[in-house]
């Protein structure tokens, strides 16, 4: 059975803490934030701050994805916050292997994310140094967007590779998920699945969390 992920990007802000309250609730053991900079994405989101002030009023995996340029730079910022969970886009730094260094120097999971249009051996060298890595299941920057199918051999090719080595990160899926895309995504091999929309535009989230959940008994 899939770990559940919710992303806050479809959450509703005005009232965050309840929506927040109704998926930890339910049981999603992981609480996605998606921090964007306007630069790497088109879209402009949150600071370490909103993890911060997130920190105190959940015990959830928080689960930080940052979608910036140089991340490396603002890494001791959101290890700070709070969270549990660093991922850093293989795309958005010269220095991946540093990125991941200061992450895990910090007591925090580092996770390594790729984008769609990014083969798996981009990633193979760092492999051996991460607690999960993010696979792009759409191209990042917004919420809503259909799931791109081809990504799951992505999934399968990375699951084999961790038992080749003997590795046990998590691998986790984001973008376009629900509770039928989410099937063939466990089944190659995925551990932790994001969702957004499919969760918070729903009138009872907890209920879709459930439904992740019973996709992939």
């Amino acid at each position: 059975m899939i770990k559940v992920a919710p992303s806050i990007l479809s959450a509703d802000y005005v009232n965050l803490q309840k929506d927040i309250e109704k998926v930890d609730k339910a049981g999603a053991e992981y609480l996605h934030i998606d921090v964007m900079d306007g630069t790497f994405v088109p879209s402009i989101s949150y600071g370490p701050g909103f993890v911060k002030a997130i920190r105190p009023i959940t015990k959830m995996t928080l689960d930080v994805h940052l979608m910036v340029e140089h991340p490396e730079h603002i890494l001791p910022m959101f290890i700070d916050a709070g969270a549990d969970i660093i991922g850093v886009q293989v795309e958005a730094t010269q220095h991946i292997h540093r990125a991941l260094q200061i992450i895990k120097k910090g007591g925090v999971k580092a996770e390594v994310v790729i984008n769609p249009g990014t083969p798996v051996a981009m990633i193979e060298p760092v492999l051996h140094m991460v607690d999960q890595v993010l696979v792009m299941t759409v191209n990042p920057g917004f919420g809503g967007q259909k799931f791109l199918p081809e990504t799951v051999e992505k999934i399968a090719q990375l699951n084999e590779i961790k038992k080749q080595k003997g590795y046990d990160f998590d691998i986790e899926v984001d973008g376009g998920v629900n509770d039928k895309t989410v099937t063939d995504c466990y089944k190659a091999g995925a551990t932790v699945a994001v969702a957004g929309s499919f969760v918070f535009n729903a009138d009872d989230p907890a209920k879709q969390v459930e439904a992740l959940r019973n996709a992939t008994k």
